[in-house]
């Protein structure tokens, strides 16, 4: 008998996507979109549908094993027992708390899934009951959580059922045909119906290849662009100065700042001619609605919180937030008001130490293996993440890995570039394998993802990995015996009128369910009505308006308005004389950061091991197409293959990540990044590096 399963996507992506997974006889057969999700719409992207050969790869790690002989690629395993491995990490994690203090094991996870349980719901409660360091998850959205929340007050914007109504969309950062691709048929809708394209990237991508205009930037700019915007918009009136007036606070002041920032200034530093800028500010501000999908590319460079607070401030500033179809999506996640807290239970970090832990960056992790910390980091678990691979300053990541004293505990599908400097690896599940309750970052639909299959082999869910820990370490806690339905209903108990009538029963029936924006409006009950979250002010600051000015960051002796800062490592700097070429490091369109990237089905369709270069910038270096070349800073040094095909502005060049035992080398990009912090949120600063490039051999061909 054959049976069709709803999950939903967990994988780090703002489309979350509905899933009917085809099952038969046990094993799952079959993978589709779900078309009666309103996103979704019946289609997957080509990562996820080929997930059947990523659940039934020959290469998953289905059972635990312990290590024989060297860390590193390579690396030997023995199958042990799940109860050898707990009793073995248990007593680890014991003794190294009795010499060192628990603070010295360290938590390491991020996006591997984004599901409420098994991303961030159990395994907090194990580490905070533990007592050991914290992790601050910077290296992905951070900055561009603060910048966002700082002008507008919480995560929240534009629906993406919205854009087809736009008449005016800018991509600012935003990839959308390489990585959300279900935003992309309510564009082409709008277009349709004559809205305009605009990309801004300083990469030629997918979606800038399908753009009305592409106006590309230099690296890290975007600051300056978008004051540069402001004082056309300004100057000229063009701002809509009664939503200005109900619903800013500090308007004189960005004034005065955009005044310093005229077209011709902005065209010396964006690289953007100054008609340009004059022309995207007018068009921007006198077609109505416009929109603007802004993505977390924008702020990977040093001045990134920065700059997703300046964009974050254009639909303030010309009222269109008002409009169906206006505004702004970064992200949509702060609209689920869930009690997490439940999940991650803080509070048991003072039954363990008194206090709060400490926190350790997880940009730093380098820093953090290889420095005198006190108390020394002598654990790391990792799990959701493949920091060896992803994490910045590849060497010295390596470097802190490799070391002998360190334990290091790997819960993974695939030998990664992590699990090779592993003592123990624990097999783990994928979402067809276990319950979830999904949110999203790019739409209002909160699902419930059902289990389609038993776990293969002996794989664990994170949820009933840590759970299994703790009773193990004999934490008698009541939440380390919840159910995953436990959990589910926990989670969701609160009185909130977004959640008003979702509960878990209601989701296992329908799949999905959209939050409750308009409980209690008798007008428009059984009717999904436009989401429009500031259409009238009511913005969650400090103020209760969009906030211009912002007293937090003058608590933080940064600028509380808007300045431009060149990065540190930018064509601006004294280190350009050494280092003349910014480096975009990449992640690669059909790969998800690294998640899929040892998918043989997906590397066929990525170019590989490649560096992107300009035909100028190639000729002064003595490189033609398909050279080897040497890529190098203080940092590190890794050798690619010229590619000369105009993707990337002058004095610019473009690599992908890839894992690092899948290179010749046996490393990847991030041995040329740096683990430098962005002004806000203290984020990864990837796309703020600095480097230069040699031929080494001749083109094969």
């Amino acid at each position: 008998m054959k049976k069709i399963v709803h999950a939903a996507c967990p994988h780090d992506c703002p489309d979350a996507c509905g899933v009917l997974i085809t099952v038969g006889d046990g094993r799952a057969t079959k993978i589709q979109g779900d078309p009666n999700h309103p996103v979704t719409r019946g289609f997957l992207c080509a990562k996820v549908a080929k997930y059947l050969d990523r659940v039934y790869s020959p290469d998953r790690v289905l059972y635990p094993a312990r290590r024989v002989g060297q860390k590193g690629p390579g690396a030997s395993w023995e199958h042990i027992s799940w109860d050898t491995a707990l009793d073995e990490i248990c007593e680890s994690f014991r003794q190294i708390s009795r010499e060192f203090g628990s603070e010295a094991i360290l938590p390491y996870s991020y996006g591997g899934t984004l599901g409420v349980l098994n991303g961030s719901g159990m395994d907090r409660a194990f580490f905070h009951r533990l007592g050991a360091s914290q992790l601050a998850r910077n290296i992905c959205s951070k900055p561009g959580e603060v910048g966002l929340i700082s002008v507008l007050g919480r995560k929240l914007g534009t629906e993406p059922e919205q854009f087809a109504h736009s008449r005016y969309i800018i991509a600012w950062g935003a990839n959308i045909h390489g990585n959300n691709i279900h935003l992309w048929p309510f564009i082409e809708a709008a277009r349709r119906q004559g809205a305009k394209l605009v990309v801004i990237d300083p990469y030629k991508t997918r979606t800038a290849g399908c753009a009305d205009w592409y106006l590309p930037i230099r690296p890290g700019t975007d600051v300056a662009l978008a004051l540069g915007m402001m004082h056309v918009i300004i100057s000229e009136n063009l701002h809509d100065a009664d939503y200005v007036a109900r619903y800013t606070l500090g308007f004189d002041q960005l004034r005065g700042k955009a005044a310093q920032y005229p077209p011709e200034r902005v065209a010396a530093i964006t690289g953007i001619a100054a008609e340009d800028v004059v022309r995207l500010a007018r068009e921007y501000a006198t077609t109505h609605p416009a929109a603007i999908r802004m993505n977390y590319g924008v702020q990977r460079s040093e001045n990134g919180g920065t700059a997703v607070r300046a964009i974050a401030m254009l639909p303030c500033l010309v009222g269109s937030w008002k409009e169906v179809g206006g505004g702004l999506q970064l992200s949509t996640s702060g609209a689920y008001p869930l009690r997490r807290e439940r999940l991650e239970r803080p509070d048991l970090m003072q039954a363990a130490l008194g206090r709060p832990a400490r926190t350790i960056n997880m940009i730093e992790i380098g820093q953090a293996l290889t420095s005198l910390a006190d108390p020394p980091v002598k654990a790391v678990f990792v799990y959701n993440s493949n920091p060896v691979a992803v994490a910045p300053d590849h060497n010295r990541v390596v470097q802190g890995f490799a070391r002998k004293d360190l334990f290091t505990v790997v819960h993974e599908q695939f030998f990664t570039d992590t699990s090779d400097y592993a003592d123990i690896v624990l097999p783990a599940t994928t979402f067809f394998e276990h319950k979830e309750l999904q949110t999203a970052y790019g739409h209002h639909y909160l699902q419930i993802s059902q289990q389609a299959i038993a776990p293969l082999g002996e794989c664990r869910s994170n949820f009933r990995l840590f759970s299994d820990l703790a009773q193990r370490m004999g934490f008698a806690e009541d939440c380390f015996k919840e159910t995953v339905d436990q959990a589910i209903d926990s989670v969701l108990d609160l009185e909130h009128p977004w959640l008003a009538g979702i509960d878990r029963a209601r989701l296992e029936s329908e799949g999905h369910v959209r939050l409750n924006f308009h409980h209690g409006d008798t007008a428009t009950q059984g009717e999904e009505q436009p989401f429009l979250p500031f259409a009238n002010g009511g913005f969650p600051t400090p103020s209760g308006k969009a906030e211009f000015y912002s007293e937090s960051l003058v608590a933080q002796g940064l600028d509380p308005v808007l300045t431009f800062v060149p990065p540190t490592e930018s064509r601006h700097s004294a280190q350009a004389r050494t280092y003349p070429l910014e480096l975009l490091a990449r992640k690669a369109d059909n790969f998800l950061n690294t998640t899929f990237t040892n998918q043989a089905s997906l590397q066929q369709m990525e170019d590989r091991h490649l560096l992107e270069m300009t035909a100028a910038d190639a000729a002064q270096r003595g490189i033609r197409d398909g050279d080897g070349v040497r890529v190098f800073n203080g940092r590190g040094e890794i050798e690619l293959t010229a590619r000369i095909n105009g993707s990337v502005p002058a004095g610019v060049v473009a690599a992908r990540l890839d894992w690092a035992k899948l290179s010749p080398q046996g490393c990847n990009i991030n041995v040329l990044t740096s683990d430098r912090l962005t002004d806000i949120g203290a984020g990864a600063t990837f796309y703020s590096v600095l480097v230069e490039v040699e031929r080494v051999h001749p083109s094969l061909h």
